[in-house]
């Protein structure tokens, strides 16, 4: 059953208010749920191909084949079921504007870095 002309414009409406609201949400969602055919096919396949593996350890008796087989059926579905390291191609700004990421990305200082400083203040004798 089709949206009727004015479900139509409220959904848009709907979408347009929370692009603008919260663009970074948008960028999440879109970059998401690219897992191509090719990445299942090749998961499945070394799925396959380490049960095989794994079969002809066993009705060989030989451990170390079959307990290679496993670790090779492991890996695949490990694989398949993992989310792409691949990133959003660029930072949105606050203003919903994409612009691309810096090559020389400077982390903010962690929890350890934040204790050393704190240290190292305080041996030299500025108190905070």
């Amino acid at each position: 059953m089709p949206l009727s002309e004015y479900e139509q414009r409220v959904l848009e409406q709907m979408e347009q208010q929370l692009s603008s609201d919260d663009p970074k949400l948008v960028n999440t969602f879109q970059g998401r749920g690219t897992t191509s055919l090719r990445r299942w096919i090749l998961c499945g396949t070394g799925a396959l191909a380490g049960l095989v593996v794994l079969l002809i350890g066993a009705v060989l008796a030989l451990p170390w084949l079959g307990v290679l087989g496993f670790i090779g059926m492991f890996v695949s579905v490990v694989l398949a079921f993992s989310t792409p390291r691949k990133g959003p191609a660029g930072v949105v700004g606050d203003d919903g504007s994409i612009r691309p990421r810096s090559k020389s990305r400077q982390r903010e200082p962690g929890f350890m870095d934040r204790m050393e400083q704190r240290w190292d203040n305080r041996r030299d004798g500025d108190q905070r």
